[in-house]
């Protein structure tokens, strides 16, 4: 189960309760019109881990065993919610394969990442909504070259597309008639990770992704039956104080939810912030942080900066891990053994209880989310909480979610600077 709680103020007055509804009908009509396609992924998707089990029993490199790497290429979209599944997950699964991440133009990682492959173990997925992602196309190529694929041949079934349909990388595919998987017209690229993007790297890496699916599945369908009011409640505090509280932090007490974060970002960042239907620029910034590690770098700023934050804390019930601070007293350090024979499991959940105290003293807004446990049911709840959350904010502000016309001006001087 997720458990939500908060430490800020809501009234539910007359007010509040019709912005709720007007948003929760916006995104009603998102959902049964079609227009807007992450709704359906939950359901539309097991076709998708179907047809992967399929591959895997046709596709002789992977029937045989020979393939024990995957090269996910792909950038944003396409790798950061694989990126969060795959931390979160990692340690509680046996992986059959190992996922690898090509998503940046660094030299000396690209580099670092192809050293670590060999061409005979290797299944290289390239992944691109557009077909053209000036990172993902230069890193595919440096790819092919390093590694001899022979893509008329002796290599065509170690290569995977994932693109949209009719995009330039799927008429490629269909050219070398390599394996391809299609995303929907209607899923953009950042609420894309419970589609073939996600669904294909994580099946063939040994997740269990039907169960993501249907974490997600419960989860929508409880928010469209009514049951999750406390997401619309925290849509509409974040909707009413968006001038005055400009930041939204999400502070995850836990390692493995640090890529979790980073998609966040991502998610929040790019689908709300925009000028809106008056000409005014619209969205709340979002920040990613892990406790207790920053609890070092950033909790005076909150305490004491200014006040224009909203903090979401992120702690994991039981971490499955029974490690002890040992019964070991330090000379001069004796002040610290009051923890000894606590489990850290205790400890850091402590501190995450300790850190949102000092918050809430501090006249922070707070709410919090508690995973039961790091299972692929709790994943997909969080997954699709998020991405519920992003949508009824984007129809509080009357602004295209799904749009993001800042990152396009940056491609098109891009492709202008290298055309001259």
């Amino acid at each position: 189960m997720l458990g939500f709680n908060r430490d800020f103020s809501f009234e539910g007055t007359e007010a509040q309760q019709t912005i709720m509804r007007e948003a929760f009908a916006v995104i009603s009509k998102e959902h049964s019109s079609g227009r807007i396609g992450y709704y359906d992924l939950p359901e539309g998707s097991k076709a998708v881990v179907e047809a992967v089990g399929v591959l895997e029993q046709e596709n002789s490199l992977l029937d045989s065993g020979t393939i024990t790497d995957i090269a996910v290429i792909g950038i944003g979209g396409s790798s950061l919610g694989i990126k969060a599944v795959n931390s979160l997950l990692e340690t509680k699964v046996k992986k059959r394969r190992e996922l690898h991440f090509f998503e940046n133009s660094d030299p000396i990682d690209i580099s670092r990442t192809m050293a670590k492959l060999s061409k005979e173990k290797t299944m290289f997925i390239v992944i691109s909504k557009s077909g053209g992602t000036i990172e993902t196309t230069s890193i595919f190529k440096t790819l092919i070259a390093h590694f001899d694929l022979k893509l008329d041949g002796a290599d065509r079934e170690r290569v995977i597309v994932i693109t949209d349909k009719g995009s330039a990388l799927s008429k490629f595919g269909d050219h070398y008639a390599l394996t391809q998987y299609n995303i929907p017209d209607n899923v953009g690229g950042r609420f894309s990770v419970l589609s073939a993007v996600g669904i294909v790297p994580l099946t063939l890496a040994g997740f269990d992704t039907n169960m993501l699916l249907q974490g997600a599945g419960a989860f929508l369908d409880s928010f469209f039956k009514g049951n999750e009011v406390h997401l619309l409640e925290k849509a509409c505090f974040l909707y009413e104080h968006e001038t005055s509280k400009r930041i939204n932090v999400l502070f995850s007490y836990a390692n493995a939810l640090e890529n979790f974060t980073k998609w966040y970002v991502q998610l929040w960042g790019e689908s709300l912030g925009k000028i809106d239907a008056t000409g005014n620029s619209v969205g709340m910034t979002p920040i990613g942080l892990i406790g207790s590690v920053d609890q070092h770098s950033f909790l005076q700023l909150l305490i004491e900066g200014p006040k224009d934050k909203t903090v979401t804390f992120i702690s994991i019930d039981s971490f499955e891990n029974d490690l002890k601070i040992p019964d070991v007293s330090l000379k001069f350090i004796e002040k610290t053994d009051f923890i000894n024979g606590q489990t850290f499991n205790t400890l850091i959940n402590a501190q995450c209880d300790a850190t949102r105290a000092s918050l809430v003293q501090s006249s922070v807004p707070v709410d919090g989310i508690v995973i039961e446990k790091i299972d692929s049911h709790h994943i997909g709840s969080m997954i699709i909480y998020y991405e519920l959350l992003t949508s009824l904010v984007g129809a509080m502000l009357m602004i295209n979610t799904y749009d993001q016309p800042g990152v396009e001006l940056g491609k098109t001087i891009l492709y202008d600077k290298f055309a001259k």
